[in-house]
């Protein structure tokens, strides 16, 4: 019988993408706007929060988010979480109020409409590149001194639909490591099953979110990298498999 959702999954994907792109057309000459200026990202940072509400919503989505710890005003993080699917970026947008920027992978400013945006308020990176690399440390650095956070997915890409959980690159730690800011760890729980990258699987539900304590990097060095990045991972991992028990 599951060849009778079929015609419900095609036509839930296409729901999607006209979702992410109605507001986006609607609020364009705002959206021109707030980007045009980096002191005007907060503006486009709200706009952006309304836009992943307005996205969930209309798919059918509600969020429950359990917070270990609170976020002090004024203070800079670094964001991460696990990555599954197409909605990881705007869960991530409503889980966090405090605005911050993402670093991306330079591939998704080609998507159209999208991409322009997404190229002019995110930190883009060439994995492959060296240079591009150190070039992220430097946007990022000019990003926290205006008093954003920085939110990275760790493992790079989203894994492959049997990997739960995949392995963590160093990035995002030794960048928390060089800015002493410290790290808050998020757990999405169910993207992978609301809205993965199958096409044909899916559907409306309730979406959960673990906002972790935070690990500090106050009197942490380069050399910590590796162990920070492991403790992190294993609290993600954890609760991973403690939720599939």
């Amino acid at each position: 019988m599951k060849f009778l959702k079929y015609p419900f999954w095609i036509l839930y994907r296409i729901w999607f993408y006209i979702l992410v792109i109605i507001p986006i057309i609607i609020l364009m000459p705002v959206l021109l706007v707030v980007v045009s200026r980096d002191k005007w990202y907060p503006a486009f940072f709200r706009i952006a929060r309304l836009w992943a509400k307005f996205i969930l919503i209309g798919m059918g989505f509600r969020w429950i988010i359990k917070k270990e710890q609170f976020l002090e005003k004024g203070k800079s993080y670094m964001f991460i979480a696990n990555h599954t699917s197409m909605i990881d970026i705007m869960l991530m947008l409503v889980a966090v109020k405090k605005p911050f920027v993402f670093v991306g992978k330079k591939e998704l400013a080609k998507i159209p409409l999208f991409g322009f945006f997404y190229k002019k308020t995110c930190i883009l990176v060439d994995r492959s590149s060296a240079k591009s690399r150190k070039a992220v440390f430097l946007r990022a650095q000019k990003r926290l001194q205006s008093g954003l956070s920085i939110c990275i997915f760790p493992e790079g890409k989203v894994p492959e639909e049997h990997i739960q959980l995949d392995d963590f690159k160093d990035g995002a730690f030794r960048l928390a490591i060089n800015h002493k800011i410290p790290i808050v760890p998020l757990t999405f729980l169910d993207n992978k099953k609301r809205f993965s990258y199958t096409f044909f699987s899916g559907g409306p539900g309730v979406l959960r979110v673990i906002k972790h304590k935070f690990l500090t990097t106050s009197n942490l060095t380069i050399k910590d990298t590796s162990t920070l990045n492991n403790t992190a991972r294993q609290i993600l991992l954890n609760t991973l498999q403690q939720d599939n028990k």
